[in-house]
């Protein structure tokens, strides 16, 4: 009897532990599908991804001759694909984490026209969101993903930054917390940017881009580097205006500058680079501040290109300013900031090494001390 009873003991304490036992899997179970503790990190709406409206300067017509603006008839050239072709400055400058988000947004970037894709990054940062502070180097290194990605590619022009967010889900298992991340649009309609609506609106915007984008390159085919620069750089001042009102849209992107023809410095700065990437010559935009004639400051967006093994700078916004009056401008305006050294181009343009306040330092390639020599 002793012996009977003893058994019926180890058996309920066995069928207890069992118990116990699918309890927690079925709770470890339920914690992985129900993704309990998300958490959402939206990018910073008040420092913004955009560097803001810039002033132009203005000239009198003393310093310009009569003549209406060049033209291109519909040509259509080469569609070069220039994708890891050109040296993504900014790209290169990142941590290994950044430089995930920014490779997986890039990979997604036809999926991202839709304005509601899911980028997905599984458990790829469980290992930083175990730490103290993950949540927020995450949140660090994603800003600064998104402000390389959208500097280093123009032709992605069609995002709302401040509508997308970076999502965690915590979930317990037996082995252990992880974490699986991804982007979205959240409670947003989409992520796009003002005047897109769908995938198929972004696609037609492209197209337009493409063929302005071809017309100018017909224009290139069996130049030198030198020649092709400049012929980019006149065409853009020949064709766009500056947008002085600051409430358009896409005044600061490649959309304004190559098919509306209205944008500000940073949408200058932006077809230049475009342009310059799908040519295949090594180039990057910065942004800082510059000092005009009137003795103002400024924010403001320019290039660097490297020519002959050298760098140098090229403001296509200050070599196209306002004309009072009408009419064109004499070559010394038109090129008075074109394939310039440092010790010209600084006296009046002063680099700013974060796209937002508190964002992450970047560098800029060294200029050449003298002018470009042609």
């Amino acid at each position: 009897m002793k012996r009977r009873g003893f058994v019926t003991v180890i058996l309920i304490v066995v069928v207890i532990l069992l118990i116990g036992l699918i309890g927690l899997f079925g709770y470890a179970i339920y914690m992985q599908i129900t993704g309990e503790g998300s958490l959402k990190i939206n990018f910073d709406k008040e420092s913004g991804i955009s560097i803001g409206g810039y002033d132009n300067p203005t000239i009198d017509n003393e310093d310009v001759t009569t003549s209406s603006n060049m033209t291109l008839s519909g040509v259509n050239g080469d569609n070069t694909n220039t994708q890891n072709k050109i040296n993504r400055n900014l790209y290169n400058q990142l941590s290994n984490t950044a430089k995930t988000i920014y490779s997986e947004l890039y990979k997604n970037k036809e999926n991202l026209k839709t304005g509601t894709y899911k980028v997905e990054f599984g458990e790829s940062f469980s290992s930083l969101l175990s730490k103290e502070g993950g949540e927020e180097e995450l949140k660090r290194e994603y800003q600064s993903a998104i402000e390389a990605l959208l500097y280093d590619n123009p032709e992605i022009f069609y995002l709302e930054v401040t509508n997308m967010y970076i999502k965690i889900e915590k979930i317990t298992r037996i082995t252990g917390i992880k974490y699986n991340v991804y982007i979205d649009n959240s409670s947003n309609v989409s992520y796009l940017a003002e005047g897109f609506y769908s995938k198929q609106s972004v696609d037609e915007a492209d197209a337009k881009i493409e063929q302005a984008k071809n017309e100018i390159l017909s224009l290139t085919t069996g130049k030198s580097d030198y020649e092709k620069i400049k012929i980019v750089h006149d065409y853009l001042i020949d064709n766009i205006d500056y947008d002085t009102t600051v409430l358009q849209s896409n005044i600061y992107n490649i959309y304004g500058a190559l098919v509306s023809k209205k944008c500000v410095c940073e949408g200058y700065a932006k077809a230049f680079q475009y342009l310059m990437n799908e040519l295949e010559i090594d180039n990057t935009i910065v942004i800082g501040t510059a000092t005009n004639s009137n003795n103002e400051t400024e924010n403001h967006a320019w290039n660097y290109v490297k020519l002959d093994g050298n760098w140098y700078a090229i403001d296509v916004t200050w070599d196209d300013p306002v004309i009072i009056g009408g009419g064109k401008l004499s070559d010394k305006s038109r090129y008075q900031y074109f394939l310039r050294g440092s010790s010209t181009f600084y006296q009046n343009h002063v680099e700013s090494n974060t796209f937002t306040e508190g964002g992450q330092w970047f560098t800029y390639p060294t200029l050449s001390v003298n002018d470009y020599d042609a």
